[in-house]
C-alpha cells in the first residue's frame, strides 16, 4: 500500500467533512472576488462624481455582508477541515496502539520506546497538517489563483496580468524542488527526534542507576550530543527554509513593483481607469496568500510524506505470534500441561535455550522449576503463554497442541506473575484488579491477604487508594512482588505462574504465602520458578534445568535420594543460610 492509498483509507470515512469544508471554502474564496471590485467602484464613481451617497451606502452594505459571509465561512471550514483531520490523527493513533498490542515480545526487543513515542506524538501530528492545513493550503491557493487572475484579466487588463504573473510562476517551479530537499531533511529531523525522545525516556526510568553509580555528567553529556544532533538536523530544515521564505517575499515584492509601475502608466495613459488599478492592486495583493500558501502546503505535505513513511513501517510489522487456522475455541481449561520433547531456540541465537524436555504435569499439580541463571526457566512460561512460537506437538494443554488453542482464550485461563513485577501508574486497588473486569472489593482484600500484602497496604495514609509511581517505584520489592502475586490471585485462573515471584520476601513471608497458595489453589495447576530450595521444596513435581536440559525430575524426596544437582544446590543453599546465621 502507498503512501496516497494509505491515507486515503481514512480520509474516505470523512469524506462528507472534507467535501463540507472545501465546499465552504470555494464559496468564501468565491466572495473574496467580489471585495476588490466594489473597491473599484467606488472609487472610480467618486472620482467622476458619478456615484451618490446612497450608492456609497449600497457598496459599504454590500461589502459588510460579503464580510460576514468571509467570516461565517472561515468558521465553517475550519470546523470541517480541522476537525476532519482531528478525527482521523485520533483514529489513526488509536490503530497504531491496536497493532501494536498485537506485536510480539521480540518486536519491542528490537524497537526503541522512545522511537515509537516520537511517532505517536511528532509524526501524527506532521501527518495531521498534512491532511488539515496542506488541503486547505493547496485547494484555496489553486482556486483562489484561478479565480483571481480571471477575474484580473478580465475586468482589468490581460497583458498587465501577464507581466504580474509571471515572477509567480517562478515560485511554482522553485516550489517543486523545495519539496524534494525538505521531504528527506524533515526525516532526518524526525530520526533525531526519536533517539532524543528514547534517550530521555530510558534515562529518566533508570535515574536511579544513574545516581547510584554517580553517572548524572557522564549522562548529561551523551544527552547534549543528542540534543545538539537533533538542533543540527532541525536547524537543516530551518536554514532551507528561511532561505526559501524571503525569495518568496522578492518575487511577490517584484511582482507588486511591475503593477504599480506599468500599471500605473496604464492608468495615467487612460487605458484604465483609477478604481480599476485599485482594484488590481487588491487583487495582487490576494494572490500574496496563494503563493505563499503553496510553499507552506510544500513544507506540510514533505513532512508529512516523510512521517506516514514511518508510521507505515508500524503498520506493515505483522505479528508472528497470531490465531492460526486450526485454532479452535475451548470451553473450558482445566490445567493438564504436557512437554513433549520441547526445543526452542532464539531469534539471533545459535544454541538452543532448551532442549528436549519431556514432562507431564496433571491439573491441579504443583509444578517447580530450579536452575541457574540463564537456563531457560523464564523461557519455558513464556512458550507456555504462547509468547514465543513453538513447533506443533512440542506442548499439550488437556490434550490440545497449545497452537490450536487461540490466544485470547489461553492466556484468559493463565494467571502470571513476572520477574519485573510490572506495576501501573495508579492506585493500588485499579492494580491488583487490573486482570478482571468484574470484581468487588471484597475479592481484591482476599486476595491481598492470601498474598500477605493487606496489612502493608491498610497502613499506607491513602490505603487501596494509594497512588504508585512508574512502574511501581514507590513501592518496596517485596510489597511490588506480593501486589503482583494479589493482581494474579484475582484473576482465580486454572493455571497460576509465578516467575521467581517470592525472591524479594522474607523466608517467613514465603511461608505464609505458599501456604496461602495450597489452600486457595487447590485443584489447580500451579507453577514456581524460584532459585531457593526452601520455596519450591513441597512442590508435587520439581524440574531442574541445567544448560536448557532437564537433568533430573521429581519430588525432593526422590531427588535429594538422587544425590545429583538438586541435592548439591540444597546443601550449598543450607551452608550460605547457616553462615549467614553465624
Amino acid at each position: 500500500m502507498g503512501t496516497f492509498q494509505f491515507i486515503l483509507q481514512y480520509i474516505k470515512k470523512y469524506r462528507l467533512q472534507y467535501a463540507a469544508g472545501i465546499l465552504t471554502l470555494l464559496v468564501v474564496d468565491y466572495a473574496n472576488l467580489f471585495i476588490p471590485k466594489l473597491t473599484g467602484t467606488v472609487t472610480d464613481g467618486l472620482a467622476a462624481r458619478t456615484l451618490d451617497w446612497d450608492g456609497v451606502v449600497s457598496c459599504l452594505i454590500s461589502i459588510f455582508a460579503l464580510g460576514f459571509t468571509l467570516a461565517l465561512g472561515r468558521f465553517l471550514w475550519r470546523y470541517f477541515l480541522f476537525g476532519s483531520s482531528r478525527s482521523i490523527e485520533r483514529e489513526m493513533r488509536n490503530d497504531m496502539f491496536a497493532h501494536l498490542e498485537k506485536m510480539d515480545v521480540e518486536y519491542y526487543n528490537e524497537h526503541k520506546t522512545g522511537d515509537l513515542m516520537a511517532r505517536f506524538t511528532s509524526d501524527l501530528n506532521a501527518v495531521r497538517m498534512s491532511i488539515g492545513p496542506a488541503v486547505i493550503c493547496v485547494f484555496d491557493a489553486s482556486v483562489m489563483t484561478v479565480m483571481v487572475i480571471c477575474q484580473m484579466m478580465y475586468y482589468v487588463d490581460i497583458k498587465l496580468t501577464l507581466l504580474a504573473v509571471i515572477p509567480m510562476l517562478l515560485i511554482c517551479v522553485g516550489e517543486i524542488y523545495y519539496g524534494k530537499i525538505i521531504h528527506k531533511r524533515f526525516l532526518k529531523r524526525q530520526e533525531a527526534v526519536s533517539d532524543l525522545t528514547d534517550f530521555v525516556q530510558e534515562s529518566f526510568s533508570g535515574v536511579r542507576v544513574i545516581k547510584a553509580f554517580v553517572r548524572e555528567r557522564a549522562e548529561l553529556r551523551a544527552f547534549e550530543k543528542a540534543n545538539r544532533n537533533s538542533m543540527d538536523k532541525n536547524l537543516q530544515v530551518i536554514r532551507l527554509q528561511s532561505v526559501v521564505m524571503p525569495l518568496l517575499d522578492v518575487v511577490i515584492g517584484l511582482s507588486s513593483l511591475i503593477t504599480l509601475v506599468y500599471g500605473g502608466y496604464l492608468a495615467l495613459v487612460g487605458d484604465i481607469t483609477l478604481g480599476r488599478f485599485v482594484a488590481f492592486n487588491q487583487y495582487v495583493n490576494m494572490l500574496v496568500w496563494p503563493m505563499l500558501a503553496c510553499g507552506d502546503a510544500i513544507n506540510m505535505f514533505s513532512q508529512g510524506a516523510a512521517s506516514i513513511r514511518r508510521i507505515r513501517e508500524i503498520f506493515e510489522e505483522k505479528p508472528e505470534i497470531a490465531d492460526r487456522e486450526e485454532a479452535v475455541e475451548v470451553e473450558q481449561i482445566r490445567g493438564d500441561i504436557v512437554f513433549s520433547h520441547l526445543t526452542f531456540l532464539h531469534r539471533g541465537h545459535s544454541e538452543p535455550t532448551l532442549k528436549d524436555i519431556n514432562l507431564s504435569v496433571p491439573a491441579g499439580t504443583t509444578l517447580a522449576v530450579i536452575g541457574r541463571t540463564g537456563n531457560g526457566k523464564s523461557t519455558l512460561v513464556n512458550l507456555l503463554l504462547h509468547l514465543y512460537n513453538t513447533k506443533p506437538g512440542m506442548i499439550w494443554i488437556d490434550g490440545r497442541d497449545i497452537n490450536t488453542i487461540p490466544l485470547k482464550t489461553l492466556r484468559e485461563n493463565i494467571a502470571y506473575v513476572p520477574q519485573d513485577n510490572f506495576l501501573f501508574s495508579d492506585t493500588l486497588k485499579s492494580n491488583i484488579a487490573f486482570g478482571t473486569d468484574d470484581w468487588d472489593m471484597e475479592a481484591v482484600v482476599r486476595a491481598t491477604q492470601a498474598a500477605c500484602i493487606h496489612e502493608s497496604i491498610v497502613a499506607f495514609p491513602d490505603g487501596y487508594e494509594t497512588i504508585v509511581g512508574e512502574r511501581g517505584v514507590t513501592l518496596s520489592g517485596g510489597q511490588k512482588q506480593r501486589s503482583s502475586i494479589a493482581r494474579a490471585l484475582m484473576k482465580d485462573a486454572p493455571i497460576l505462574i509465578l516467575d521467581d515471584a517470592l525472591s524479594a520476601v522474607d523466608t517467613d513471608t514465603e511461608e505464609h504465602i505458599l501456604r496461602n497458595l495450597k489452600e486457595n489453589r487447590a485443584g489447580k495447576t500451579t507453577i514456581l520458578i524460584a532459585h531457593r530450595i526452601s520455596t519450591i521444596q513441597n512442590a508435587d513435581i520439581i524440574l531442574v534445568l541445567e544448560d536448557g536440559e532437564a537433568k533430573e525430575i521429581g519430588n525432593h524426596e526422590e531427588l535429594m535420594e538422587k544425590n545429583g544437582i538438586y541435592r548439591s544446590m540444597f546443601e550449598q543453599q543450607q551452608l550460605d543460610e547457616r553462615e549467614k546465621k553465624l
